[in-house]
């Protein structure tokens, strides 16, 4: 009988996570860059993972290649005087066990919450809330998709769908994952200044709402491309380039607060300082 009622109520959130996206009439393809099946085990949900849910960094390592990805680097090469390991996590990697990336030194995680303003990952509360209860400081992120909604729609969709942030020195700032468009044109068929704007859009009202500015996603590549404008006084940057070295960051920042160099065996990310300044970052308000 629990198992039966599990299975229904597994169900009945599969279904409804399916009619919500046909009603917002989305026509996803599948994910060019992925080759394996999503890691949850359960078919119809990760259907549903395979087909909507984009990782972060899945298209900047399309077009941007891995050649020379590293599996592991040493922040102190490139002048890093202490860092912390950590791993970000989608749908694609279903349940997690935390306990394992907790032994392999893993200590910080962003857990992919949304996309769009239709889609939301349905292993969120065990990746999330997993993390946490294994000692993981941990946050959630945002795919955007700026030719579909406002910033502020998406930012407030976050929000309500696992993207909150409180100074309890366990959660990281929700961050803002800009990349290439994976359903068409590079930079979502917007101007420069309007992709500055949307992505101030979406900044200024996570603000409003968590106190808290979101970290930025990005590759140094895809932002010249397709951002004008300056937010290095405000949102800390998190850059993704699969090499030894960051390399040029983009426009204006001085400097990384993240780095996610490798996606082999899973996402790998380096904080750019100790832990007790990832502790502070998960604490402080802006």
């Amino acid at each position: 009988m629990i198992r039966f009622l599990r299975d229904r109520r597994r169900g009945l959130i599969v279904a409804a996570a399916a009619a919500s996206l046909l009603l917002a009439g989305v026509a996803a393809p599948a994910l060019a860059d992925q080759t394996a099946s999503p890691a949850g085990g359960h078919s119809s949900v990760d259907a549903m993972v395979k087909k909507y849910d984009h990782p972060m960094g899945s298209q900047i390592r399309k077009h941007e290649g891995v050649a020379q990805m590293p599996r592991t680097v040493n922040p102190a090469d490139v002048g890093v005087l202490a860092s912390v390991s950590g791993i970000d996590v989608s749908g694609w990697q279903g349940n997690v066990d935390w306990a394992a990336q907790w032994n392999a030194g893993k200590r910080f995680v962003w857990v992919k919450a949304t996309e769009n303003t239709n889609y939301t990952n349905p292993y969120f509360n065990q990746q999330y809330n997993g993390s946490y209860n294994q000692g993981f400081i941990r946050g959630a992120y945002h795919f955007a998709t700026p030719n579909t909604s406002s910033g502020a729609t998406q930012a407030n969709y976050f929000s309500a769908h696992g993207g909150g942030w409180s100074a309890d020195g366990k959660t990281l700032p929700g961050a803002l994952d800009m990349e290439y468009n994976p359903y068409g044109s590079t930079c979502y068929g917007l101007s420069k200044a309007a992709m500055t704007q949307w992505i101030l859009d979406f900044s200024n009202t996570y603000k409003a709402r968590w106190n808290k500015y979101p970290a930025i996603y990005t590759s140094t590549s895809w932002w010249s491309q397709c951002v004008s404008g300056d937010f290095s006084s405000t949102n800390p940057l998190w850059v993704a380039r699969y090499a030894s070295a960051p390399g040029t960051l983009p426009y204006n920042w001085g400097f990384y607060t993240v780095w996610q160099y490798s996606s082999s065996p899973i996402d790998q990310n380096t904080f750019n300082g100790d832990y007790s300044r990832l502790q502070v970052f998960a604490t402080n308000h802006d």
